[in-house]
């Protein structure tokens, strides 16, 4: 043994060195042999990012124009002041012929009357290989379009993610893009659409993992950088850099002691958005149920939404459209505590009425206008009891902004993020952080974690819960199951024993009905048929082994867990 002390050391290096020639071949290993695809992927991110922006700023160009030839104002940003000027019959009128095309659109595109939007792309995300309903999805954006030009209470996000996840779709399609590269180029279409949207790369990028891919793996990270990136210098191209809301400037923080207060407005954020979630559901709930009952053409149920709003919006012209006017009221305090509180009250009103109605529209700006409005109403309190510690009421409003909308959206990530590119104001980060995380932990314990998946929940599509809910659903029977005529089947008289006792499936059911049966029946497999007629018996096709329905489940879950986790 050599009692030179320097030998360990330079046997230390020997191996670093080593080791780092060996990572370097690796790495050259595997750009030779991936780079080239990974590049050509990367290109396609940009190409998509740039359509899918392109798609996000006609969108909204298009309601601005057609909202300004509707109602004859050239200045759309105030559109609730200008409505003062019109006479009543005209502020009824223009939501119930806007609601008698979307229904006529939605009669004819769809199948169930129902406008898709951001749920519907999380569905397609999770359970289609990250694709979406391309008709649907159309009919939907040109509805979507339609009620926010006339006067329907709700935003242009959930549209313009569902129209993005149309163009993915194709792409898709067209390439024959299997379910990973399927879901990556959905993210960076919304990721694109939400960007050029707001003007919030970090957000948008952001969005597109925590809400639709509901995942932060690396491999999906760059495209959807990039996506981003090209939507927002889209909308950079034509509006500039500037932001959407101006805030005062003296919007700060007085004293950390003020902390403890947005930790209470967080709370109440939260109430109030589990209040707008549910209203929102009630109002469909009984929509529908009215129409049952009355027997209502589906093209007529939009109209009549359209009737109470322009109804209300004849004495309050603020529930109309967006609501960005109102919302940049509340942000710079031009609100009395009064009207923050009945403009709270009507614009919850407002927008179930308008989803209720079936009319369209996305959740997210009007949850930031509520939100906005709540925190104004809660910051006049506070500062008037405690006015020796407080800051400006503006900077409550900016965090129930915050608060309320990552309630709804369960995204408390992205959501702060967008609130901040929004408004341009950095320095009120705790306060904004501290809300939101409040109100979305109180929120998401009473309903099934956001506003999207609790519309999925009650659609019995289980994805709230996280892949191991919902990946069973992705297997049909006769997928997994043995033929009657597998030498490693089931034999015939031992199935149709297990029929007769009447415990079997159908070939078209899933496993997520198949696994209660077997943990019910302590059953080694069960029999899949084929159901005629009444007088027809049923026709045996093979049978389920438990063993088989595990097998296929454990694999799908190491397949999951391998996509979000590479």
């Amino acid at each position: 043994m050599s009692d030179d002390p320097t030998t360990p050391k330079q046997n230390l290096i020997s191996q670093g060195v080593r080791e780092g020639r060996a990572a370097c071949l690796r790495g050259w290993r595997v750009m030779r042999e991936r780079g080239p695809s990974q590049l050509q992927f990367w290109f396609l991110a940009l190409l998509i990012g740039i359509v899918a922006g392109f798609a996000a700023l006609g969108f909204r160009k298009g309601i601005d124009g057609l909202q300004a030839f509707v109602y004859g104002t050239d200045d759309v940003s105030r559109l609730h002041s200008f409505m003062t000027s019109l006479e009543w019959y005209w502020i009824v009128v223009i939501p119930v012929m806007g609601g008698l095309v979307v229904g006529l659109i939605l009669h004819l595109t769809t199948g169930d009357g129902r406008a898709r939007s951001v749920a519907d792309v999380i569905e397609g995300s999770a359970l289609r290989e990250g694709r979406v309903e391309i008709k649907e999805g159309l009919g939907s954006a040109l509805a979507s379009f339609v009620t926010l030009s006339t006067g329907g209470s709700t935003g242009r996000e959930g549209p313009v993610v569902h129209l993005a996840g149309v163009i993915s779709t194709y792409v898709s399609k067209l390439i024959r893009a299997d379910g990973i590269t399927g879901r990556d180029l959905l993210g960076c279409a919304v990721a694109a659409g939400v960007s050029a949207s707001f003007n919030a790369p970090i957000a948008g990028a952001l969005f597109a993992l925590e809400v639709i891919l509901r995942h932060f793996a690396v491999h999906a990270f760059a495209p959807i950088v990039i996506a981003s990136v090209a939507g927002t210098v889209i909308s950079r191209l034509e509006f500039g850099d500037v932001t959407e809301f101006v805030l005062p400037a003296d919007n700060a923080l007085v004293f950390y002691v003020e902390l403890p207060a947005f930790l209470l407005l967080g709370l109440v954020c939260g109430l109030v958005a589990v209040i707008l979630m549910r209203s929102v559901f009630w109002a469909d709930d009984v929509a529908t149920h009215l129409s049952g009952w009355m027997k209502l053409h589906p093209v007529l149920r939009p109209a009549i939404a359209g009737l109470v709003l322009g109804g209300i919006a004849v004495w309050f012209p603020h529930v109309i459209g967006v609501g960005y006017e109102t919302t940049s009221q509340a942000l710079t305090g031009s609100l009395l505590f009064h009207e923050a509180m009945v403009f709270i009250v009507l614009k919850i009103i407002a927008v179930a009425v308008t989803m209720g109605g079936r009319m369209g529209g996305g959740i997210f700006s009007p949850a930031m206008m509520v939100g906005a409005l709540t925190g104004l109403a809660f910051g006049i309190v506070a500062t008037a009891i405690f006015p020796n510690v407080s800051g400006e009421e503006t900077l409550y409003a900016l965090a129930g902004m915050g608060a309320v909308a990552a309630a709804v959206l369960g995204a408390p990530i992205s959501t702060t993020l967008i609130v901040f590119e929004l408004t341009g104001d950095w320095q009120t980060g705790l306060a904004v952080m501290v809300s939101v995380s409040l109100s979305t932990a109180l929120a998401s314990k009473l309903v099934d974690r956001s506003f999207f998946l609790t519309q999925l929940e009650r659609r019995d599509v289980h994805l709230a819960a996280g892949p191991q809910a919902y990946l069973l659903a992705l297997f049909r029977v006769a997928e997994v199951m043995r033929a009657k005529d597998d030498p490693k089947g089931a034999a015939e008289e031992a199935c149709w024993e297990v029929v007769e006792s009447g415990l079997y499936l159908d070939a078209n059911a899933t496993l997520e009905q198949a696994m209660p049966l077997f943990e019910a029946g302590n059953e080694v497999f069960i029999p899949v048929v084929t159901l005629g007629g009444e007088d027809q018996p049923p026709e045996l096709l093979g049978a389920l082994f438990q063993v088989d329905a595990l097998r296929a489940y454990n694999k799908a879950l190491a397949q999951t867990a391998a996509e979000e986790h590479s």
